[in-house]
């Protein structure tokens, strides 16, 4: 019988443990391969039942019918200077509101591409810097419905305002929808 000495046995414990370690390493990833061909038969599976109800969805759901405004989103008078009358009642309201002073209103000429229950006023404004962001969320967040087509602001030399707060002069044209009464 052959005799190992001291060397060879180390040699030979070393080679077994190399074995054993590719072996592992082998098995660890057949069985990675073997989970993720699983998981993607779940996704796929997953998938084609998404794609069958999504299918069948449009035949099962109503179709959804637009709301109409809420009747306070119009201004509601006989004629359209009325209805202009109105609009800037409720610019003033506002405008109270914010601290801010009217200058001057005026109503802007009706354009070829307007629709005919558009009203559409032109008005000037001193109010504060600190006031002018929620005077233009308010015109433009409440009812009725007024949209800001175009807004000039300019500083206002003023004795009334401290420099945190400086007056500015707006210059407005605004918008708002009209169902005749």
């Amino acid at each position: 019988m052959v005799q190992l000495n001291r060397e060879q046995m180390i040699s030979l414990g070393a080679l077994g443990m190399a074995f054993l370690v590719c072996a592992f390493t082998v098995i660890m990833a057949l069985q990675a391969r073997f989970d993720a061909g699983r998981e993607l038969a779940q996704h796929r599976d997953t998938l084609a039942h998404l794609e069958a109800r999504a299918r069948s969805a449009p035949l099962t759901q109503k179709k959804a019918t637009p709301t109409a405004a809420p009747a306070a989103a119009f201004l509601d008078a006989p004629t359209a200077g009325l209805a202009a009358a109105q609009l800037q009642a409720y610019l003033s309201q506002v405008a109270a509101g914010q601290q801010a002073n009217v200058i001057s209103y005026g109503a802007e000429p009706v354009r070829r591409e307007d629709s005919p229950d558009l009203i559409r006023v032109a008005a000037t404004l001193d109010v504060g810097q600190s006031s002018l962001q929620g005077l233009l969320c308010q015109l433009e967040s409440r009812t009725p419905y007024v949209f800001v087509d175009s807004l000039t602001v300019q500083p206002v030399a003023s004795g009334q305002r401290t420099p945190e707060n400086p007056t500015l002069r707006l210059t407005l044209s605004l918008r708002a929808l009209w169902r005749k009464v």
